[in-house]
């Protein structure tokens, strides 16, 4: 979903600097795929959102939040947006939590409902952890609400591993 995203927001040239930007490694693996939508390695995905934030943004990783919005606007078949429409946000991360194994290969993904009217999302066990992540989580959840009908009010990081705080790391 980054390279569609960069494609997207930046033309073929930002594509192929964010593409540059990468490993001889991590251009292998993108080169090896067969399918555009093929399983990435976590570290992939990292160094996808970090460099495109780098080239495209100011290099704090805030926009892998606008990333995780976009790929979750994007990738949603016109089937599942029935259920967006239709579903709160706590079956719309039940739902996730069920799936995480299908999008990434460590950790899991679980969701609490935190009063009438919030949720709490815990990343549990991500390997490698990387704040580029959980933004990206961040981003995607947002943007899961919207659309499900629902308002996001506020939407933060409440602890990350990678500034020693957790395990889990937490959304809300």
């Amino acid at each position: 979903m980054r390279l569609a995203y960069a494609q997207e927001a930046h033309g073929k040239e930002g594509l192929e600097r964010l593409i540059a930007s990468l490993t001889p490694e991590h251009q292998a693996l993108l080169e090896a795929r067969v399918l555009p939508h093929a399983w990435a390695p976590m570290e992939l995905f990292i160094a996808l959102n970090v460099n495109a934030d780098r080239l495209f943004a100011a290099g704090d990783l805030a926009s892998c939040v606008t990333m995780g919005a976009w790929a979750a606007q994007r990738s949603l078949p016109t089937l599942f947006r029935i259920f967006y429409r239709l579903g709160t946000p706590m079956f719309i991360f039940g739902k996730a939590a069920k799936l995480w194994s299908a999008h990434y290969d460590s950790g899991r993904l679980e969701a609490i409902s935190v009063g009438s009217n919030a949720v709490q999302l815990r990343l549990h066990d991500v390997e490698p952890p990387h704040r580029a992540h959980c933004l990206s989580v961040l981003g995607w959840a947002r943007r899961s609400i919207e659309m499900s009908g629902g308002q996001v009010t506020t939407a933060d990081e409440v602890r990350c591993r990678t500034r020693g705080e957790g395990p889990p790391c937490e959304l809300q």
